[in-house]
């Protein structure tokens, strides 16, 4: 007896995958809600400055040579996520690579995926002290986004807070709690992307279920019995 009863078929599940990824309805969802949240605390649906980071995963056996490599600063054999946010940390942006491909090298495709959509207003970008280079700055001057690299001040050692890096930090912890994110276990670099979305998304829709009105207190004109 099958011991995954309560489960569809993972074909079929396998499917819906692939069709919403082809249609990019994971991102478009996020989208919808990274709006509606940012629209909430009274700020405008479109961002003027985010920040740019990156994360390497470790990958199993099953990740295939081709689409993997090894990040030896942080010593992670395995895929690297790098995202863009805006300054609440709620993603904007994401693309996958190998772990062995530098940050300034995948910025500029991360800037130019999120740029290439109707309606942007980015202006300005927090980066760390990887993100140089005459390259990667004139790929930001096309699209008409500043580069402000955020550094630590002399002398500091081990973990410090650092001015607007933090809250691109904190995102990345965030989506390594996912347990399908804390390794990278899949055979594609788009469907690790894709999974980064689904992440994003189940976070958003707490967040903003967490801010709805609550019954009984939040629903004027109902009557309640008082209890005895």
């Amino acid at each position: 007896m099958d011991g995954h009863v309560d489960f569809p078929y993972w074909r079929a599940v396998y499917d819906f995958f692939r069709r919403w990824r082809t249609c990019d309805y994971v991102r478009e969802l996020h989208e919808r809600l990274r709006l509606t949240a940012r629209e909430r605390s009274g700020r405008n649906g479109e961002p003027s400055a985010g920040i740019i980071d990156s994360q390497s995963v470790d990958a199993p056996e099953t990740v295939g040579e081709d689409s993997r490599g090894y990040d030896a600063g942080k010593s992670r054999d395995g895929r690297k996520r790098h995202i863009l946010t805006d300054t609440e940390g709620l993603l904007l942006e994401v693309t996958v690579t190998t772990a062995d491909v530098h940050d300034s090298k995948a910025a500029p495709a991360l800037l130019g995926t999120f740029m290439d959509q109707p309606g942007r207003l980015l202006k300005l970008v927090w980066v760390d002290s990887a993100y140089q280079g005459p390259a990667l700055a004139e790929a930001f001057a096309r699209h008409g986004v500043r580069i402000e690299v955020v550094r630590r001040s002399d002398g500091q050692r081990g973990f410090v807070v650092l001015a607007r890096r933090w809250v691109v930090e904190r995102t990345l912890n965030w989506l390594s709690r996912s347990r399908r994110l804390n390794r990278d276990h899949e055979r594609r670099l788009d469907h690790h992307a894709q999974m980064v979305w689904w992440a994003a998304v189940i976070r958003l829709s707490r967040r903003l279920a967490a801010d709805a009105p609550r019954w009984p207190e939040n629903r004027p004109g109902r009557l309640f019995r008082e209890r005895a």
